[in-house]
């Protein structure tokens, strides 16, 4: 982390904000460019500091995030992983049907295995595909998922502090990744860019669907007049 340092003082490491900056600017492009080839994007933040704030900000751009436990073969072994979320899914029709034919212990048991089940998968439930990027909040704590994404060639960008190892990492922001409002202000242009993004992709689409419209539109107006074009000349011939 040493080239990230701008100073040693009174035994403390002092980030260089400046190149923080630069580093924050080219992550918000990044994310930019992940979603422009509709790939999505998974938020790791599982310490006190990160929970919440990953959550929030995960949700509020639509995309997938664990903030609870790290399960290993999240993206390496997927498919067992949706062999879990089916079963969580199971459980819940059940509960949700009353739980027919259940016992009062069973039915407890059954909700026990629910809650565990929700809070290790609900911000992965929908994803069926390796993310094309796995934005990391501390990645000498999630060493697991930064292994898994390497061993799997998705890229990590990495919330890091001056006692991690930033080299398999690919895109280095440099922060202090224990502060509360040091997360959130990152993480949140990383997510307001993912909002941005999305927004004028729809923007795109939306013009593309009124173009073709009209395109429709003006094709129909043609065959409208050709016809009638046609029907004046047979009634003059006659």
């Amino acid at each position: 982390m040493k080239r990230f340092i701008f100073e040693e003082r009174n035994g403390l490491y002092i980030i260089d904000l400046a190149k923080t900056l630069q580093q924050i600017r080219t992550s918000v492009e990044v994310v930019k460019e992940t979603i422009a080839k509709r790939k999505s994007i998974l938020f790791v933040g599982t310490k006190k500091q990160a929970k919440a704030v990953v959550r929030e900000l995960a949700e509020m751009c639509g995309e997938f995030y664990v903030c609870e436990r790290w399960l290993g073969g999240m993206l390496t072994n997927l498919q067992t992983i949706r062999q879990s979320i089916k079963k969580l899914e199971r459980i819940e029709k059940r509960i949700a049907a009353g739980g027919d034919g259940l016992t009062k212990k069973e039915l407890s048991l059954l909700s026990k295995d629910q809650i565990k089940l929700d809070k290790n998968l609900s911000g992965v439930r929908a994803m069926r595909n390796p993310p094309g990027l796995v934005i990391v909040v501390d990645p000498s704590k999630e060493h697991i998922a930064v292994a898994e994404a390497k061993k799997l060639g998705i890229p990590v960008m990495g919330l890091v502090d001056t006692n991690c190892d930033p080299d398999p990492i690919n895109y280095v922001i440099a922060c202090n990744d224990d502060a509360l409002k040091s997360i959130k202000l990152i993480v949140q242009a990383l997510a307001e860019a993912i909002v941005e993004k999305k927004s004028e992709l729809k923007l795109y689409a939306h013009k593309d669907d009124e173009e073709s419209e009209e395109s429709a539109g003006s094709n129909e107006e043609n065959e409208k007049l050709q016809v009638r074009f046609e029907e004046s000349e047979e009634s003059e011939e006659k």
